[in-house]
């Protein structure tokens, strides 16, 4: 207790430090989930992405991003079971924050998309480890994790190649193309809506009080699925292609069909990380300041203050300005190329698999899941539309992820209970 009253001021302030660190990791490494098939495809050009990935990431860290990340809470390490020792708390969670931050920048300057989450569990696994051996881990969520390697991918890849599939099928490989993208496209975005909008519910709006029940949620989905496939076919119906235009003119029409409905996923994808993903970054801080604010007494509230959720989401918008575009260059176009249907089959695929894991909780990564959808409709073209030496580079990340992040935090974390403990 008296570390902890004679330095509190101290770690605040580090925790800050190193909590901007990594929530600027995580803003430059996660934002090509949302925004790497709009670049790729050529929906967007890179700096509109940019910006566009900034307001919606902060506006779903501060509007809904109320949550203190479960992981931390209960399922990895119990910050209960350090009561009597908050000192060693607050050291570990410094540690957590700034291993985090080191593996994130180190990933995303060098253009790998990398688990946001993984990497923070590693760390946490590694401060664990090193004050208190393999007593203090839930070694059955890391083994979660490790199963989620293959079935995070596979997921998104399976639905995304489904969705490229229904497309080349229904609109692309027929005589009439263009007639039936303006048939069948209101269905995509009923998809589109109903799928980001159920995201979104299941996450939970906790800070906006707006959490809804299983059936109340599907009902909401489907509303705002129907009005927004209304306002596209009113939108679809005034695009007109000449009848004498030729093939190439019409494909080109069937793609500008799809850029709206993109860039729609594409938002809401990135709003909907914004609300999930920043409690990664300022859980570890909310423990420091509850820990400082009760002079030592350790426990978690259900909502960080305001001023937490705001510095991470400023760390998030800041890493997405500065190096998100190696991520995002990466995800949008080393994988394969990218088209705008092709790029809203990977991004509603992408959706609809994290959607589905939120609601039965499977422990899947949204960054495996959209590099699996962008190789789900790179396999509708066949394998040589891949790049495999880029697939071998982002499979080798995602396995270095957990022990290196582990490894940096129990090393950081020796160190800080050294100075401080």
């Amino acid at each position: 207790m008296e570390i902890i009253a004679e330095n509190g001021t101290l770690f605040l302030v580090l925790a800050g430090l190193f909590c901007l660190a990594l929530t600027f990791g995580i803003g430059a490494n996660d934002v090509a989930n949302a925004m790497g098939s709009s670049v790729g495809s050529g929906a967007l050009k890179l700096r509109s992405a940019i910006v566009l990935a900034a307001l919606f990431e902060f506006g779903g860290a501060f509007l809904a991003g109320g949550r203190v990340t479960r992981t931390l809470r209960d399922e990895i390490i119990d910050p209960k079971a350090l009561a009597d020792r908050p000192e060693v708390l607050a050291c570990g969670m410094l540690a957590v924050l700034l291993a985090g931050g080191l593996w994130l920048l180190l990933a995303s300057g060098k253009g790998w998309p990398v688990s946001t989450t993984h990497t923070i569990v590693g760390a946490i696994i590694g401060f664990g480890l090193a004050d208190d051996g393999t007593r203090s881990v839930e070694w059955s969520m890391a083994g979660g994790i490790a199963a989620s390697w293959v079935l995070s991918p596979l997921i998104g890849c399976l639905l995304a190649g489904l969705l490229m599939s229904s497309v080349r099928r229904l609109i692309l490989n027929t005589e009439k193309p263009f007639d039936n993208a303006r048939r069948y496209g209101p269905v995509y975005l009923f998809l589109a809506g109903f799928v980001i909008t159920a995201l979104t519910l299941f996450r939970g709006i906790e800070r906006l009080g707006f959490v809804l029940g299983v059936g109340p949620s599907i009902a909401c989905s489907a509303v705002i699925g129907l009005g927004l496939a209304c306002i596209g076919s009113a939108l679809i119906g005034r695009v007109q292609v000449p009848a004498d235009a030729d093939r190439d003119f019409v494909f080109a029409s069937v793609e500008r069909v799809f850029v709206p409905m993109l860039l729609f996923t594409a938002c809401a994808m990135a709003f909907a990380h914004g609300s999930n993903d920043v409690a990664n970054g300022v859980g570890p801080l909310a423990v420091v300041a509850g820990l400082v604010r009760t002079g030592g007494v350790a426990g978690l509230s259900g909502t960080p203050p305001n001023w937490i959720l705001a510095l991470g989401g400023a760390g998030i918008v800041l890493g997405i300005v500065t190096l998100g575009r190696r991520v995002i260059m990466t995800v949008g176009t080393r994988i394969t190329a990218l088209t705008p249907t092709r790029g809203f089959c990977a991004s509603l695929a992408a959706a609809a698999t994290v959607a589905f894991a939120s609601r039965v909780g499977l422990p899947v990564s949204t960054t495996h899941v959209v590099v699996g959808a962008v190789v789900g409709v790179g396999i509708a073209r066949g394998v040589g539309a891949m790049d495999l030496r880029v697939l071998g580079g982002i499979l080798a990340a995602w396995i270095a992820t957990l022990p290196v992040a582990a490894a940096l935090a129990a090393l950081l974390f020796l160190t800080l209970r050294g100075i401080f403990a």
